[in-house]
């Protein structure tokens, strides 16, 4: 009988990247997040944007040629809901090129990629080849933000360029910060979810090497959506595990600013503020206050539909109090001191309401809860599963998927979409949607004549 000769590296490298062949335009986009932003450049598509286009465009010929259903019906519904809203916005904007802009950007990043996403990824294989993309370019941004902070070349903060803002410049501050969460909360799902020593390990390292540039972006809001994603897994993994990963945590946290002092009187400082926002807020958090004052008050004067798509902007001096400030100062990381215009409620609740109005409110939200609901109940599932190693199989991926969430549904509380990281939010929700809407127990989707496809969107059987 003849034994199999093993695969040189070079033919495992091949059969590697011929298996991720379907995902690999996902993971294109998610490396592209990696290149430099042009200083002072905004608004715009991105490289990645267009790429993601080609996603979507990839998805499409692949269900052509395999003449499959695309999604289940529940599926359809939860992921196509948004557009009720969207579309009703979009005939309300103020102009046809507004109506259009707006309408194209909430389908790429609410609809169309995710649904993309859902459709490319066939097996947990595949969603986990995309979480470690998302901690690699995590690594990435933060090893750029943290060189930012120690040699002073980031972000105006206080008079200082040190605010770590990796690739995305001083206009969009909140771009390292959110791709180095996306990579925290991945890194720890793979940790505590992971029955491979290797892969538990090298994603425990991973997980404590990315606190430092998230404390050195200075986000209030990026490190307050991530202790409670973070907060969310541990206690979904176990209590046990949470008690001992959380000592981990707080004392590698304890020697980095502590011991080392990295910024110590600064991260106080602004941890502080957090508590100050109602007795002493600061001019941000002012400003913050009285553009959400200005959405809700956008909403009351069109409760149902909203002022349309892209048209906060244009309301905003008419509904705004005296309080609110010309512009945010923005300065450092290659580019010229300038007052960056304050143009969205940094709410995403309070945008989607005045833009939107509650039609457009309870699709979109009524779609996330939806997803949240599938997403834990596929945990449940996946935590009842047999177990050969003590880890139930596809628990890394419940909890990435459920982290991912929960930390994008708190985010949304302080900021909203607009940026290159934008799109990384796209390709979370269709890592989401993988999980809570396709059934990780089965081979692949039934077709509605009862047989089982040869090739569907998850191919478990495969990646055992």
């Amino acid at each position: 009988m003849s034994q199999a000769l093993p695969l040189s590296p070079l033919n495992a490298l091949t059969a590697t990247l011929g298996r991720a062949l379907p995902v690999l335009p996902v993971v294109a986009v998610i490396a592209l997040l990696g290149l430099p932003v042009t200083p002072g450049g905004e608004g715009g598509a991105t490289a990645a944007d267009a790429v993601s286009g080609l996603v979507v465009l990839c998805c499409a010929v692949r269900l052509l040629r395999g003449r499959r259903r695309p999604l289940s019906r529940t599926a359809a519904v939860v992921i196509g809901l948004p557009v009720v809203g969207i579309a009703v916005a979009a005939a309300g904007a103020a102009s046809a090129g507004a109506g259009i802009t707006g309408l194209a950007r909430y389908l790429q990043v609410f609809v169309l990629v995710p649904a993309a996403v859902l459709l490319l990824v066939r097996d947990r294989r595949d969603f986990r080849l995309l979480a470690w993309s998302f901690v690699g370019l995590a690594l990435w941004q933060g090893a750029i933000g943290v060189h930012q902070f120690v040699t002073g070349t980031g972000a105006s903060y206080q008079g200082e360029d040190i605010r770590a803002v990796g690739t995305f410049g001083a206009s969009d501050i909140m771009g390292m910060a959110t791709v180095v969460a996306f990579g925290l909360v991945c890194a720890v799902g793979l940790a505590l979810g992971s029955g491979g020593a290797r892969q538990r390990t090298a994603a425990v390292v991973c997980s404590l090497v990315l606190l430092l540039p998230l404390a050195v972006s200075f986000s209030r809001g990026a490190w307050i959506a991530t202790v409670a994603a973070l907060g969310a897994q541990l206690v979904l993994a176990g209590l046990r595990r949470a008690v001992k990963v959380g000592a981990v945590v707080a004392a590698t946290a304890v020697i980095l600013v502590g011991g080392f002092g990295f910024g110590s009187a600064m991260l106080q400082e602004r941890i502080s503020s957090i508590t100050q926002v109602a007795d002493a807020p600061d001019q941000s958090v002012t400003d913050r206050y009285t553009m959400w004052a200005a959405a809700v008050d956008m909403w009351r004067e069109h409760p149902l539909t909203g002022v349309g798509l892209k048209g906060f902007p244009e309301h905003r001096d008419g509904h705004a109090s005296l309080a609110l400030s010309s512009g945010s100062d923005t300065a450092g990381a290659g580019a010229a001191f300038r007052k960056q215009p304050l143009l969205s409620p940094h709410n995403m609740y309070l945008l989607v309401l005045s833009e939107q109005g509650l039609i457009g409110l309870l699709a979109l939200a009524g779609s996330w809860l939806a997803l949240l609901a599938c997403a834990l109940r596929g945990l449940v599932r996946a935590r009842r599963a047999p177990s050969g190693n003590g880890v139930p199989p596809g628990l890394d991926c419940a909890l990435v998927a459920c982290g991912l969430l929960g930390w994008q549904l708190t985010d949304f509380m302080y900021a909203d979409i607009g940026g290159p990281s934008t799109v990384l939010t796209a390709v979370c929700l269709g890592l989401v949607g993988w999980w809570a809407l396709v059934d990780p127990a089965s081979s692949a989707p039934r077709s509605p004549a009862g047989h089982v496809p040869v090739a569907g969107p998850l191919e478990e059987a495969s990646a055992r």
